[in-house]
């Protein structure tokens, strides 16, 4: 046999080819690193810096006191900013999953491409926009006055979108094996798209679902449209009764002159930011559990 022999130009050609390979990893890496940093290090400090002011003044009576910007609490403000909440993501959910449903497995054509148009250009409009309209629509044309309806109702127009695109996209990528597997064994196709493309689908639909909640807890323009302010508990009348919400204590108190005021906004500021960060954990443990549970046995 003969022997191999190993050209050591070759070899150092090979050498400085990884060389320059680790070069420009090292170079990805650190400038990745240091995109990240520039994204996460101003967060963090407005965090801790909200939170510290929220420490040297916090009192657990926030959470339980009814309060009117000069003092007591944001018990008002925690309920409404929940009611509303809860209400748009049930609202919103249907619509928005039905929606992504109908356009991910029935709309083709031009009929499709003109409703996810539709959806997209919903999707971009400024909520403050939206806002005006409902408080045009709603509050004034149709006589609601400052309500929880109205409010949902904008909410629910503003986060339906994004339901209805994250549904269709986590639809289209359920593989078509299952569904054509299901239907040469005769099921039916109401039974293919409930038992088996929406369980595989949902940890897309989970956090579709979860981002939208996000963006409702956060918003504040369309509410002081729609929603009004109201220093006493929510009540269930869709019409004719302001809502209090957090967002309208960041906004407003932090305004006044008094100090009690601008604590109760920093209050409402760390309450929403707690509320968000539970949000994010909530939508991890949500898309692990569905993920376990989503493949097709």
């Amino acid at each position: 046999m003969a022997n191999l022999v190993i050209d050591p130009l070759a070899q150092g050609g090979v050498a400085n080819t990884s060389k320059r390979r680790k070069g420009k990893d090292l170079f990805l890496w650190t400038l990745a690193s240091l995109s990240l940093l520039a994204i996460v290090g101003p967060a963090i400090w407005i965090i801790g810096q909200l939170f510290a002011k929220v420490a040297r003044g916090w009192r657990w009576s926030v959470l339980t006191q009814v309060g009117s910007g000069l003092g007591g609490g944001l018990k008002n403000e925690i309920f409404g900013s929940l009611l509303i909440v809860v209400v748009v993501t049930v609202v919103a959910g249907v619509i928005g999953i039905l929606s992504g449903m109908y356009l991910a497995e029935y709309s083709n054509g031009p009929i499709g491409g003109a409703l996810r148009t539709a959806s997209e250009v919903l999707a971009g409009i400024p909520s403050i926009v939206l806002g005006y309209v409902g408080y045009v629509a709603l509050v004034v044309h149709f006589h609601w006055g400052y309500s929880l309806g109205a409010g949902v109702l904008v909410l629910t127009v503003m986060v339906v979108p994004y339901i209805t695109k994250t549904t269709e996209v986590s639809l289209k990528q359920v593989p078509t094996s299952y569904k054509e597997g299901a239907a040469a064994l005769g099921i039916k196709n109401s039974i293919i798209l409930r038992r088996i493309v929406l369980k595989t689908a949902l940890p897309g639909i989970s956090t579709g679902m979860i981002i939208a909640t996000a963006i409702a807890v956060g918003e504040t323009a369309p509410l002081l449209y729609t929603a009004g302010y109201s220093q006493s508990l929510p009540s269930l009348s869709l019409t004719h009764h302001p809502v209090g919400y957090l967002t309208y204590a960041v906004w407003t108190f932090y305004n006044q002159p008094s100090a009690a005021a601008k604590q109760l906004s920093f209050d409402a500021a760390g309450i929403l930011i707690f509320a968000v960060v539970m949000l994010i954990i909530a939508s991890r443990v949500v898309v692990a559990m569905t993920q376990k549970h989503s493949e097709f046995q």
